[in-house]
């Protein structure tokens, strides 16, 4: 039976999605029957799973020929502009080393295939870069009973009536907090809610004026802090929406969490979303244009229900057996040693 050695610390810090789509894709290769799941094995698979960019990975993958080193694409050095501040300096190494990690992957594997001309903008080949997306488990994100949800705003300090804006992510200035905080004042009658914190600490870009922001938000406003996984299918089923304003994301965990739970979605109107989500959620460009729409949402059912179906379209096009079937296409391709050469590796999505 073949091995894949999944090699990752992405579950170590709480709080980041690229944890979660870790988790996510884990559980579900695991069933692959054909293949044994190995958790950061000493011993080399066939294949070599990199889902984090580790120098203990980098040295891995340069001294140990024997495996096909595949590489997950989660980030690249334009995505986390806005995330971590770095003396520029040690930016440029760091920035240098991300590509460089990429490049050293015999594959490579995007969750948004907008990514795949940025990858090759910074030199490497497009040909060995494919693209299968996140996915979320339903068994884990769900919707709840109104009674449940009822109960779940009771806890949080939450009116039954309220109408619930939620944010999902690292407190960080690519994420949008300050418009998001900037929309609530606008919008006083309706509550925000911001699930995530520092998970970077200190070194996390706008620090300080996020701390302040954080620590004394507008009273419709409230910082929830890092929120375990097992509890975000609660934080999401109060909520009546999950607005995004990130300024730059790949295809974040939050979006298809709360598909499954069926909110609609609202993100700021980027490039990256359009390959990967056209359809399915609503877009704005400015604190008005996001206004509008949350207002709107807020008291237009038509409109809303409208919102909340292109959301659940959403959900089933990245269904379990669709992203499965890719993974066990990919692998099946890169399993094959004996006919093993360095070409891309297609895969039918």
């Amino acid at each position: 039976m073949k091995i894949i050695n999944m090699l990752s610390s992405a579950d170590k810090v709480k709080g980041q999605g690229v944890g979660s789509a870790y988790l996510e894709q884990v559980a579900l290769v695991k069933e692959l029957h054909d293949y044994n799941i190995e958790i950061n094995s000493k011993s080399d698979g066939h294949i070599n799973h990199y889902h984090t960019i580790d120098l203990k990975h980098y040295l891995r993958a340069t001294f140990s020929k024997k495996p096909v080193h595949l590489g997950y694409v989660h980030f690249l050095p334009e995505t986390i502009s806005g995330s971590i501040k770095l003396p520029k300096p040690i930016r440029k190494i760091f920035d240098a080393y991300i590509v460089s990690f990429y490049k050293k992957m015999d594959y490579l594997v995007t969750v948004n295939p907008y990514f795949i001309d940025l990858l090759e903008a910074h030199g490497v080949d497009r040909n060995k870069v494919d693209y299968i997306p996140n996915f979320v488990s339903e068994e884990k994100f769900y919707a709840k009973s109104k009674e449940e949800i009822i109960k779940l705003k009771e806890a949080y300090g939450i009116y039954p009536e309220d109408f619930v804006v939620l944010g999902v992510g690292q407190v960080q200035t690519r994420k949008g907090v300050v418009d998001f905080i900037d929309i609530a004042k606008r919008n006083s009658d309706k509550t925000f809610i911001w699930a995530g914190g520092f998970s970077f600490g200190a070194i996390t870009d706008g620090y300080s004026e996020l701390k302040e922001m954080v620590e004394n938000p507008p009273e419709n406003v409230k910082f929830l802090g890092i929120i375990d996984r097992k509890d975000m299918n609660d934080i999401y089923n109060m909520s009546d929406l999950l607005f995004m304003p990130s300024y730059s994301e790949l295809f974040p965990m939050a979006i298809l969490e709360s598909m499954s739970v069926g909110k609609p979605i609202l993100l700021r109107d980027l490039d990256i979303y359009e390959v990967i989500l056209e359809g399915y959620y609503l877009k704005g460009d400015c604190i008005n244009s996001f206004s509008a729409i949350i207002n709107q949402l807020s008291f237009d059912k038509k409109y809303y229900k409208e919102a909340v179906d292109m959301s659940r379209a959403g959900s089933i096009f990245y269904s379990r057996q669709h992203v499965l079937n890719s993974w066990k296409k990919l692998y099946n391709r890169l399993s094959k040693e004996e006919t093993y050469e360095k070409k891309s590796v297609l895969v039918d999505y």
